[in-house]
């Protein structure tokens, strides 16, 4: 048995804990050997805590064992991006120049993982500055997909999403504000949630200077697991509350929907590759199955909203991001940021300010829409995951990809719940949807995608495979 602990979901780990027919010093042994197995060849991990880990394995075991109180975690092994704090550990982002910047204390997200029982066993790699849909850096180097080395495994949580596919954990963290959550996940066949902003609670007090705009209202943290109730019990433990972060909300529990069971089907925003529409098609089919109304209709000014995300962004990038890279960023991110600028030029501060305006309108008609359209079914991208660096071949790619990548974009600038479910089986790449929902109605993101979960074999841990 114990050679199989490392592919245990979260929820089977915890079980077997609380119940003493696996021990926690078992189950993070057996995920850390399977790092030791894997990780040389993806690159995930880049800060191995073998002996931490293990030393928390040994004092959860003994908490249970004196009959304390579990936590819904106990003793369950997970992963933390790189780009946020974690006492003892570096907070470098994939960025050089802060490879020495320690932190102090728990960013919230790691408080409540620990507060939950779980068991830390590494950190996870992300681009430099954790702006690319790509996961390399000078720093720690590239994160490989275990489906297709020649594939990007996503970013900026493509650490992350990368560690999960090969068995290196459950559960692990990562941060979204462009789609950094949602894509990882989408390129390693794997659920992933965007939850509502102000879900979860977050504060580096490593971080230096005021948080920017497009950060307040689009920066959220989220988790990327194998199943369904593996991300739902993740999030429910990540989104306890903490005082440190302003934009916090502890919800009230929300009413019934107008129109239950009913979503709205977007198979292609612009130029969509036929595999991903068909992948949208087919989860409305298992939600007809399942008894829900499903029809095609698009939600109001859905490009409108996505093409808000650099009016919005780009301004905090160019006046608060650009400076830093240019002082200490890699090659790949000043040569990805000078294509953006290209793409997105002449975003300013008083088009910044109109465009709140206009995101707040889109959002009262989204909301609206949302009463009879409680669910929308659309692609995480319009295409299928890009090779590796594509992004830096020149204006022309990057300007397709940005395309591309609105259905992302345009549920960041909402600040709404967005979650990337595998849709298809298959012995090459899992294609994957997008399941987006009202504020802070994450559960009924859950509750589709468990339909469309349950008719496709369960994601199980793969072992890397090369370039194809």
């Amino acid at each position: 048995m114990t050679a199989e602990l490392w592919a245990l979901e979260a929820t089977t780990a915890a079980s077997l804990i609380r119940l003493g027919a696996a021990s926690s010093r078992e189950i993070v042994s057996a995920s850390l050997t399977r790092l030791e197995q894997v990780n040389p060849r993806i690159n995930a991990v880049v800060r191995r805590m073998d002996q931490e880990a293990l030393a928390a394995a040994d004092e959860a075991d003994r908490a249970r064992a004196a009959g304390v109180s579990l936590g819904p975690l106990h003793g369950v092994p997970v992963t933390i991006k790189v780009n946020i704090d974690q006492a003892g550990h570096p907070t470098d982002g994939g960025v050089a120049a802060y490879r020495d910047i320690v932190a102090q204390e728990d960013n919230p997200v790691v408080a409540n993982f620990r507060k939950a029982g779980a068991i830390i066993i590494g950190r996870t790699n992300t681009p430099c500055y954790s702006m690319r849909w790509f996961t390399a850096n000078e720093l720690h180097g590239a994160t490989l997909n275990p489906w297709d080395a020649a594939m990007t495994c996503g970013g900026s949580s493509g650490g992350a999403g990368a560690a999960v596919a090969a068995g290196i954990g459950p559960i692990a963290h990562g941060n979204d504000i462009a789609g950094s959550v949602r894509y990882p996940a989408y390129c390693c066949g794997l659920v992933g949630m965007r939850p509502t902003y102000g879900r979860v609670a977050s504060f580096n007090a490593t971080a230096k200077g005021a948080a920017s705009i497009s950060s307040q209202l689009m920066a959220v943290q989220g988790p990327l697991t194998r199943s369904v109730r593996d991300n739902r019990l993740a999030l429910t433990v990540m989104a306890q509350p903490d005082a440190r972060d302003p934009r916090h909300v502890t919800p009230a529990p929300a009413p019934p929907p107008r129109r239950p069971r009913h979503a709205a089907l977007v198979p292609e925003m612009g130029t969509t590759h036929p595999r991903i529409a068909a992948a949208v098609r087919e989860a409305g089919r298992r939600l007809t199955a399942a008894g829900w109304t499903v029809e095609e209709i698009s939600p109001p000014r859905l490009e409108e909203a996505a093409g808000l995300w650099p009016v919005i962004g780009m301004p905090d990038v160019t006046t608060g991001l650009l400076p830093l890279v240019e002082q200490n960023g890699d090659a790949a991110i000043r040569r990805s940021l000078d294509l953006w600028q290209r793409c997105w030029p002449g975003a300013d501060a008083a088009a910044c300010l109109a465009g709140l305006g206009r995101r707040a309108a889109i959002l009262r008609e989204w909301q609206i829409f949302l009463e009879d359209w409680p669910l929308v079914v659309m692609p995480v991208s319009c295409n299928l995951p890009y090779a590796v660096d594509e992004d830096l071949r020149d204006e022309e790619t990057t300007a397709r990809m940005l395309r591309e990548q609105s259905p992302m974009l345009a549920v960041s600038v909402l600040g709404l719940p967005g979650l990337s479910v595998p849709v298809e089986d298959s012995a090459g790449w899992p294609a994957g949807v997008q399941l987006v929902a009202g504020r802070f109605r994450e559960d009924m993101c859950y509750d589709a995608a468990e339909i469309i979960e349950a008719q496709r074999r369960p994601v199980q841990p793969i072992d890397p495979r090369e370039a194809a």
